[in-house]
């Protein structure tokens, strides 16, 4: 089973092309490809600013093919991307088209499109089936993912788009097309105030689960920490995978709590995640197994 990290908070110290190094030098057989830099948001502002990222530029068609052929000489592969977030408004469109087209370029099969938290699953169903023909033109699956808001008064979760499994399932069946699938993030589904959990969505959601989004945390913040370090229950997690069969990818979305991390500290850092990466497809294959 093969095992990915996303590269986000990496390259804020190194550099895209110096994060996919590290983590092929750490033993994963994939990255996830993040394009927030691409178009970051000014939520005071409520809009996409400008961006000096080469994926913002013109040669964007260009640097994505130099990743590409990095990874192939490296011997690790895109398996999926993270695409600019909110998903909501025409302004969106284009930069979501791009993020498309990028991770097909790259090599990804899955960009991962957050639904918009406020919507109901026929109100987000409108935006991703504007973006099916650039999706089916580029190979690329789009992938939905649970969501969460938060109830400052209470200190707890609250619900959002696909947060609740019955949610997320009518999501996927809203659009009904091949090119929407899901990715379960697991961290989300376990925060306290959303009514489900991780092994719960899995099984509701079972061959649509095409992606994943792996941390930790104390299940009630959304922490983003190294898997098997807080409160989740990955046994269970790695059981349901298999009970699934789960034939994807085991990728992390743990970086953002090592954000500040210096460049010689990066290295002993990303070996952890790859550890811990490791030890949940080796769970997941050992209940295959059984």
């Amino acid at each position: 089973m093969k095992i990915s990290t996303c590269i986000d908070s990496i390259a804020k110290t190194i550099g895209d092309e110096g994060a996919i190094r590290l983590v092929a030098e750490a033993g994963f057989d994939c990255f996830d490809l993040s394009l927030f830099k691409m178009a970051p948001f000014d939520y005071r502002a409520q809009r996409f600013t400008e961006s000096d990222h080469p994926f913002a530029g013109e040669g964007w068609q260009e640097y994505a093919l130099r990743l590409r052929r990095l990874g192939e000489e490296l011997g690790i592969t895109c398996n999926q991307s993270h695409a600019p977030f909110p998903s909501v408004g025409e302004e969106a469109i284009p930069i979501l088209e791009r993020a498309i087209e990028i991770t097909g370029l790259v090599g990804g099969k899955v960009c991962v499109i957050h639904p918009y938290n406020y919507h109901s699953a026929e109100q987000n169903a409108v935006l991703y089936r504007r973006l099916l023909p650039t999706a089916h033109r580029a190979g690329v699956r789009i992938a939905t993912e649970n969501m969460w808001n938060w109830d400052r008064e209470r200190d707890i979760a609250a619900p959002a788009a696909c947060s609740h499994h019955d949610d997320f399932l009518a999501h996927i069946k809203a659009v009904d097309d091949p090119y929407l699938v899901a990715c379960v993030d697991i961290g989300h589904a376990e925060m306290a105030g959303l009514s489900t959990d991780a092994p719960t969505m899995l099984r509701t959601l079972g061959k649509h689960v095409q992606a994943l989004h792996i941390h930790d945390n104390d299940l009630h913040r959304d922490s983003h920490a190294l898997p098997y370090t807080m409160g989740i229950d990955f046994d269970g997690v790695a059981r349901t995978l298999a009970e699934i069969d789960y034939r994807g990818e085991i990728t992390l979305e743990a970086c953002y709590h090592r954000k500040d991390a210096t460049a010689e500290e990066q290295p002993a850092r990303v070996a952890e995640l790859a550890a811990a990466a490791r030890r949940l497809a080796d769970a997941v294959e050992s209940y295959r197994a059984k």
